[in-house]
């Protein structure tokens, strides 16, 4: 199994990728919960050309892959569950839920810090949310991330299957809770104590600052609850919500270009938590 995970990783996340990604845009043509105003003839050009500029850029600037990391600590014997006897499902669903916890603080400290929100508010500018939103970073987030994921995979000596299975989790579930479907009310209430659902994170999106800074998570939905962040609906309803950020509203404003120099314009604004003039 640990040569055929490390021979074969990066196809394993291309399938699942694919697969997922494949499947949730055909239920957005199905069932669509909100009507969009801008076709994605204009936006998926746009934020699929990010993602591919953010992959290129991880491959070249980083000699491994976390799952890389972790096998190398595994051979090596640091980080703490190559240091201590624990049980491998143990070391695997700790290292998991740990990844993900860390996955929402970091997306809080990148609404907290001025310098890292003009970065992470490009994701934020789509004006409308479907998959390929889930995908819209900017490069320099992507590797800020990646930095901070390597440091606590080899901290922790997190086994390799944790990390594969956290990282296609991860994609799989950005994806999902960005997707533009109806889920029916009855399930959502259900679905959402497990996972982050569309409704839930759709909130997330909305224009409205406090609406904004609320519902963090990716892929686990306990740490909003835990953590007082949690919303469950936004004020105007799910359909009429506004989608984006104030700074932003330009359709041209989704043009890759206009994109990657989002962090360089103009001022900060409202959203950043813990400005004063925010609508909180």
């Amino acid at each position: 199994m640990r040569d055929f995970l490390f021979a074969y990783e990066p196809i394993i996340r291309l399938i699942a990728f694919c697969g997922v990604f494949a499947a949730l845009a055909v239920l957005e043509f199905a069932l669509p919960l909100r009507k969009q105003a801008i076709g994605r003839g204009w936006r998926w050009p746009n934020n699929l050309g990010v993602v591919v500029v953010d992959t290129v850029l991880v491959r070249i600037l980083f000699p491994t892959t976390a799952v890389g990391l972790a096998f190398l600590a595994e051979t090596r014997g640091f980080g703490f569950f190559n240091a201590f006897s624990v049980p491998t499902w143990l070391s695997v669903v700790v290292s998991v839920v740990v990844l993900d916890l860390v996955i929402y603080l970091q997306h809080v400290l990148f609404h907290a810090v001025p310098g890292l929100w003009r970065l992470h508010r490009m994701h934020h500018s789509d004006l409308e949310l479907d998959v390929s939103t889930g995908l819209r970073f900017h490069p320099i987030e992507i590797l800020l991330s990646m930095l901070i994921k390597l440091a606590v995979v080899a901290a922790m000596g997190a086994p390799p299957l944790a990390v594969l299975a956290f990282e296609v989790l991860l994609n799989a579930t950005s994806i999902f809770n960005h997707a533009n479907i109806c889920v029916p009310g009855k399930v959502d209430r259900v679905l959402r104590w497990f996972v982050v659902t569309p409704d839930m994170h759709r909130v997330h999106h909305s224009i409205l600052v406090r609406e904004t800074n609320s519902n963090f998570g990716f892929n686990l939905p306990w740490w909003d609850r835990l953590f007082g962040t949690y919303r469950a609906q936004p004020a105007a309803g799910h359909e009429a919500m506004a989608i984006g950020v104030e700074q932003f509203r330009d359709p041209r404003d989704l043009r890759m270009d206009r994109m990657m120099l989002q962090p360089f314009l103009g001022d900060v604004g409202r959203y950043p938590i813990g400005q004063r003039d925010s609508d909180q």
